[in-house]
């Protein structure tokens, strides 16, 4: 068998890929650079020439071929590997008749469990959110309580926001279900600090992306600190980013991201590593249901995982698929169909043209960036 071409597909906020093969097998994969998804199409237009005629089995062959090859690495061409892996891995299961997990070493659980976003505009939006999740079977819930115009306040005035939105959100639902606080990156060291103090009483299960990611040393500045559970790396894409977080010990659940950090090839090593440090997989998901059923193989097949990103609001895009993943209140159900479990109908690509981002900054009271 061989790879006869790759095909990009941009389609409204996706990189959907797909590799075609001369035995008629089709690969589906999906590449995670949300933001400059262009600029990743015209990297798997390049890295295809390396593809086409060779042999799609050779899967992790492949990927230190094309990553070692220049040693010019980054988001974009780890993003571009990614979606090309991925589609690998599918035709890999089809190949066999096993479905992706069944090839990582097969189910270790056989339903993933997500959670619900508690957001809102206001400190009760945030409450009425949480308790109307928990009611439609939700048993873990996020928030990221961070209202209109919140940058142009000060800092106290922001922990204040955050602490009674958590406190509301605890009123509302009890201690019971599982809570984590979504910073956003928003944080110098100091204000990760004092706000972590603020929140310890509520229980959360994680804190997560307290400080802005460029920086493993900043992060254990406010780790060293900071008592609640910590979960970040949503923007790391290679390996050995991941390897550095965890040897600082600052961190207790990581985020890789199948679709950017090199696909099921690299993430199955990413969650080893993590495995051996008792670190905990709570995987970044951004994209198309596709990228949820990719991402549930990888959660079925990994023993350390944790948490499965909500992205509820991919399901207006499920006639992309065939069969997209089936949800059970705040569970998502692992199918054992080859692959990743899904086709891709090419014919609905064109209900949904391309939308870009359009870039806009977050501006302090003084008119700095925020973040």
């Amino acid at each position: 068998m061989k790879i006869e071409r790759i095909t990009p597909f941009l389609v409204d906020r996706f990189l959907l890929v797909r590799v075609y093969t001369d035995e008629g097998l089709i690969g589906n994969g999906e590449a995670g650079l949300w933001a400059h998804h262009e600029v990743v199409y015209s990297a798997i237009q390049s890295l295809s020439d390396y593809y086409v005629g060779k042999d799609p089995l050779r899967i992790e062959h492949h990927y230190q071929t094309v990553s070692r090859y220049t040693h010019f690495m980054g988001a974009v061409l780890s993003a571009a590997l990614s979606g090309i892996d991925m589609a690998l891995w599918d035709i890999l299961g089809k190949a066999t008749g096993q479905p992706v997990h069944q090839l990582l070493g097969g189910k270790v659980r056989d339903k993933v469990k997500t959670f619900a976003n508690a957001n809102g505009p206001s400190v009760q939006a945030c409450a009425d959110a949480a308790r109307q999740a928990v009611e439609a079977g939700y048993l873990s819930l996020r928030t990221m309580p961070f209202f209109p115009g919140w940058e142009q306040k000060t800092d106290s005035q922001i922990i204040d926001m955050v602490v009674k939105s958590v406190a509301a959100i605890r009123e509302a639902v009890g201690y019971e279900i599982d809570l984590g606080v979504e910073c956003h990156r928003n944080f110098a060291p100091n204000i990760a600090i004092a706000l972590a103090h603020e929140l310890e009483p509520f229980r959360l299960v994680y804190y997560e992306d307290p400080v802005a990611p460029e920086s493993n040393e900043g992060l254990a500045i406010a780790a060293r600190q900071i008592k609640l559970p910590i979960a970040t790396g949503e923007r790391f894409y290679n390996i050995y980013q991941f390897k550095d977080l965890i040897d600082r010990g600052c961190v207790t659940l990581i985020r890789p991201d199948v679709s950017l950090a090199g696909g099921y090839t690299q993430c199955k090593k990413i969650a080893g590593m993590a495995e051996a440090a008792f670190v905990g997989i709570f995987p970044h998901l951004m994209g198309s249901p596709l990228n949820i059923a990719a991402f549930v193989q990888f959660d079925a097949a990994i023993p350390n995982f944790v948490l499965h990103e909500n992205l509820t609001s991919a399901d207006a895009f499920n006639d992309l698929l065939d069969q997209p993943v089936e949800r059970q209140g705040g569970w998502l159900i692992v199918p054992d169909r080859p692959g990743i479990g899904v086709e891709i109908n090419e014919a609905a690509l064109a209900k949904y043209p391309y939308k870009p981002i359009k870039f806009h900054g977050f501006f302090q009271a003084d008119g700095a960036v925020a973040h």
